[in-house]
């Protein structure tokens, strides 16, 4: 999609209803299917927040902000998301939360930022928290500078997430999960499971307004 064409439909996106849980359990894990509110709340969860972030590449084209974090001793060690990261007490807002992990871990400024919408939290069991998405945008590419929790920048095209081709399942051993069957979305050969790909499905359903 050209980023005109996506900057025209912003006040429709922002109007349009959340798929919620209905378009994120599309791309869920088994394991996440075991959660429901109740069981979440009991959990005492932990609050975090991330930012999907849009914006026009060399092309034009809608492009989509992902990063692969660094390796390290940890549930989640590199494996691909958005920037984003934990609610931290001097944070205003889960919004402020999404806003300034991003510009921590790749260097875009806030106030360069438009957020124009609220996503449905998604669970993450392992770790225990509970992530609010925001979508945004900003008018050019963005000059990243990655800290050290993130290895690599990967950005997919909006016309790649909305290509039905490219979603299929794979077989993942993790530290929590062994062979396990789990639907996600591959682009440019990267595999984008788990709570990323339940926030995509989500994003996917809206853009088919």
């Amino acid at each position: 999609m050209n980023f005109t064409d996506f900057t025209s439909r912003i006040v429709d996106i922002k109007n349009a209803p959340l798929g919620g849980l209905e378009a994120q359990f599309l791309l869920a894990p088994k394991l996440r299917l075991q959660y429901d509110e109740q069981k979440i709340a009991a959990n005492n969860s932990k609050r975090a927040a991330v930012l999907a972030l849009l914006y026009p590449n060399e092309q034009e084209q809608t492009t989509i902000l992902l990063i692969q974090r660094a390796s390290y001793i940890g549930i989640h060690s590199g494996q691909i998301s958005f920037p984003g990261g934990k609610f931290d007490k001097e944070d205003f807002s889960l919004k402020h939360t999404a806003l300034r992990e991003t510009f921590e871990e790749v260097g875009i400024f806030p106030d360069s930022v438009n957020i124009f919408k609220e996503l449905t939290n998604v669970y993450i069991p392992p770790s225990n928290f509970l992530a609010t998405p925001f979508l945004g945008f900003v008018d050019c590419k963005p000059n990243f500078i990655l800290n050290h929790e993130v290895s690599k920048i990967i950005e997919i095209l909006l016309s790649d997430l909305m290509d039905e081709k490219n979603i299929t399942s794979v077989i993942l051993d993790t530290s929590y999960m062994k062979k396990a069957e789990v639907p996600c979305f591959k682009i440019q050969d990267c595999i984008i499971w788990g709570a990323t790909a339940m926030m995509l499905s989500e994003i996917k359903e809206l853009f088919r307004y």
